[in-house]
């Protein structure tokens, strides 16, 4: 039997960790609770660019041997930012435990930030920029939010700009770090063969500069209703995005909505999938979308296809919204997608990684572990008469933002 367990320590770093004694193996994260949300426009991308700046060297390893220290053993490590969350995480043979540890920690507290490299890296962020502006599947949920949550940090990209990510100067790295990355703020999540004993006592030895307190207070997003916006490109097909803000994680209606989502456009047997592809064969790419957030998520349909096409799926999705504000699923429909996501849940259950990220947003977004028992009775309370009544709270065609990316005239010409 997996055993979970939660300790907060005297300096205010959270330690939780799960034991899977069958396995050989660990997956440990190192997170803070710090994304591109809690940048200014002044700064905006620098919490990505830190990230990829903290595997470039530290006072004691160049980045070669940050790679090889970890790697050499069999290990692997990586790190991720979104707009509410940063995570450094490694996995390997449990032997390989403080070895890991060591690393990542040695990379959170001794960054180098060398100027030269600074510049390098710059560089290969912004190549990293522009490959999501060449790719219109990535570029259109980006400029989604940005219209969605105009007004509010939640709207600026990742990424951000080429100007500020060849901009960022070592002062600008270490002033965000000693802001942000806070005892307090921090949560070390840990899934595997792994003794929780051990995960505190490899805390205390290696996290022995105070790293401080620090606020994590963030400003709630107001929803209102977002404009349509349309952007010309040269692509091949149009890019579709029609959605709206809606319950971010705090909302137990949430449920309920990601339910809602799976019904409409998750898998080839969803209305949206039957409909526009199997039915009227458009629209190669599909699918429903529900990210989420604290406070906020952002939903919708996205979907590409070719420009004469456009108008029609465009009113097929909303006529699909029509349909299931006014009339009840039926109990085998909503069967089915409630299955799918549980199916979902347990099969991500086999991978480590996958374990201690679950574990880790619970405890970020929850402040404790909400067990696969409690989540599946959730799926399972969901009725029918509370799938239309968020349907008609979410789906009112006056309250949803459409996103278009559309070839340009130069793609035109050059086709005609």
């Amino acid at each position: 039997m997996n055993s979970y367990n939660k300790t907060i320590l005297s300096n205010g770093i959270r330690i939780i960790s799960e034991n899977i004694p069958y396995v050989q193996s660990f997956s440990l994260g190192f997170w803070f609770n710090v994304g591109s949300r809690d940048e200014s426009k002044r700064n905006n991308g620098i919490t990505h660019f830190i990230e990829h700046m903290l595997f470039k060297g530290t006072k004691r390893r160049s980045s070669r041997k940050i790679a090889e220290d970890i790697e050499s053993y069999g290990g692997y490590l990586n790190a991720f930012t979104s707009k509410e969350n940063t995570c450094y995480y490694g996995r390997g043979l449990i032997s390989n435990l403080p070895r890991t540890f060591d690393v990542i920690s040695d990379m959170i507290q001794n960054p180098s930030f060398k100027s030269s490299e600074i510049k390098k890296e710059a560089g290969v962020v912004v190549d990293e920029l522009n490959d999501i502006d060449d790719n219109p599947e990535e570029l259109i949920f980006d400029k989604f939010e940005e219209v969605l949550f105009s007004g509010n940090s939640l709207s600026m990209p990742i990424i951000g700009s080429e100007k500020n990510i060849r901009g960022f100067s070592q002062k600008d790295l270490f002033n965000f770090i000693d802001e942000k990355y806070s005892f307090n703020n921090m949560l070390i999540a840990a899934s595997g063969n792994v003794e929780h004993e051990k995960i505190i006592k490899l805390t205390e030895k290696f996290f022995l500069k105070d790293m401080g307190q620090r606020s994590t207070k963030r400003k709630l997003l107001s929803i209102f209703p977002a404009p349509d916006h349309r952007i010309d490109k040269p692509v091949q097909q149009v890019h579709m995005i029609i959605g709206r803000a809606t319950y971010g994680y705090k909302d137990k209606k949430r449920i309920t909505a990601n339910i809602l989502s799976h019904i409409l456009g998750e898998g080839s047997s969803s209305r949206m999938f039957q409909t526009i592809r199997e039915k009227h064969g458009i629209a190669y790419q599909l699918n429903s979308f529900l990210n989420s957030f604290y406070d906020v998520s952002s939903f919708g349909i996205y979907l590409s296809t070719n420009e004469k096409q456009s108008d029609k799926a465009h009113s097929l999705v909303l006529n699909e919204f029509k349909k299931i504000r006014g009339k009840l699923v039926s109990d085998k429909e909503l069967k089915k997608a409630k299955e799918y996501i549980k199916g979902n849940i347990i099969l991500s259950l086999e991978s480590t990684t996958s374990r201690m990220f679950r574990m880790a947003n619970s405890e970020l977004y929850y402040n404790r572990l909400v067990t696969i028992d409690e989540l599946t009775k959730m799926i399972d309370s969901v009725t029918p008469q509370e799938i239309i009544e968020i349907a008609n709270e979410i789906l009112e065609e006056n309250y949803l933002t459409k996103i278009i990316i559309s070839p340009s005239d130069l793609v035109l010409k050059s086709a005609a």
